[in-house]
């Protein structure tokens, strides 16, 4: 059931962004051809008006064709006025522009959501994972007052975690630790839970992703944020995301920053995953699918989205459209980049579903 789940919210945020430019070019006046989940030749389709629905075998996306996007496509003048590039450059704009809003969008809304359920720095436990060492022996809400007798500098509860982290991590495995092996000694717990005082004693296993012992705690206590609060926590978390994004893209020649993008095998992946845990995980995963793909259209190049608005901006700015063979030109540029990132991702993923696996949250 999973996979199911994961494919319909995958293919969800490729729809609703397919929508955005569908909406923003019916509203403007365009004549809008073709709207299409999926590439390749139309499996199921229906025609409404001029409009042609369609359903495509190739799942890796989807596009909304609009009369015109070739300037130099010579049209019958019945549609030629209302065809793309016979349009204003700041209509053609919000259309483009439609798309990876609507993907901002649901990113935030889903990130409000969550923020309701986020923690903020705490001793106290969060949530435990399933199936971890933790679970059944730690609750919600226990206060871990010391790991192995070490409590961690009073006052300093950054050091305090830092503390009770290093000390779960300093039970290993018996030799060349290996994804799950636990650990040949206990870690001993003294808890607050209700007001008493008491001792668990956990093992931890080894999380290769982490590389290092962990018993499947997250610290912290719940922020209850007001509507305000959660739309900042929401917007910072958004922020935070897109500069690590710029980041790994800026330093796409560092083998370590190739080795954390993840194509559409990944995502899919990671997503069904996610599913399988709990809802709040999974919608946290395609809250970053959402503002990953509004992210990566926004690149200046053909043939993402982000290449249309520039080379419409750059004839605002000129006063007389672009030739379309230099769009053309530098188009290859964006076909290159597209292709560069679509095979690391997909090699990635390979490498990740015959050896350690996805580092799901």
């Amino acid at each position: 059931m999973t996979w199911l789940l994961a494919a319909v919210g995958i293919l969800m945020l490729v729809f609703l962004h397919e929508l955005g430019h569908f909406t923003a070019a019916k509203l403007t006046g365009m004549r809008v051809e073709r709207f299409s989940i999926g590439f390749g030749p139309l499996l199921l389709k229906t025609t409404r008006g001029e409009t042609e629905y369609g359903i495509a075998p190739i799942p890796l996306g989807g596009y909304v064709r609009i009369t015109g996007m070739n300037p130099e496509e010579a049209l019958p003048s019945d549609v030629a006025p209302r065809a793309y590039y016979h349009q204003p450059v700041w209509k053609r704009v919000v259309v483009i522009m439609a798309g990876p809003a609507v993907n901002l969008l649901i990113a935030f809304f889903i990130f409000f959501g969550l923020a309701f359920g986020t923690s903020k720095e705490s001793t106290k436990v969060f949530a435990v994972g399933a199936k971890s060492p933790a679970e059944g022996a730690l609750h919600k809400g226990d206060q871990i007052l010391s790991v192995d007798g070490q409590t961690g500098r009073p006052g300093d509860l950054q050091q305090q975690l830092d503390t009770f982290r290093r000390e779960i991590g300093s039970h290993t495995c018996a030799g060349t630790p290996t994804a799950g092996c636990r650990a040949t000694t206990p870690a001993v717990f003294r808890v607050k839970r209700d007001g008493r005082i008491v001792t668990v004693r956990l093992t931890p296993e080894y999380d290769a992703v982490a590389k290092r012992t962990r018993v499947g705690v997250a610290f912290g206590e719940p922020r209850n944020p007001n509507v305000l609060q959660a739309g900042k926590i929401s917007v910072d978390e958004m922020w935070f995301i897109t500069k690590a994004t710029a980041s790994t893209l800026a330093q796409l020649f560092k083998a370590e920053k190739r080795k954390e993008i993840s194509g559409v095998v990944g995502s899919y992946e990671v997503t069904r995953q996610s599913f399988a845990r709990d809802i709040r995980r999974a919608l946290l995963v395609l809250g970053l699918i959402s503002l990953s793909l509004a992210l990566f259209n926004l690149l200046p190049f053909l043939p993402l989205d982000g290449g249309h608005v520039f080379w419409s901006l750059v004839e605002k700015v000129r006063g007389r459209p672009v030739p379309f063979r230099v769009m053309e030109q530098a188009s290859v540029i964006g076909i290159m980049l597209f292709a560069f990132l679509f095979v690391i991702g997909f090699s990635n993923d390979i490498s990740r579903l015959t050896g350690g696996g996805f580092n799901t949250p």
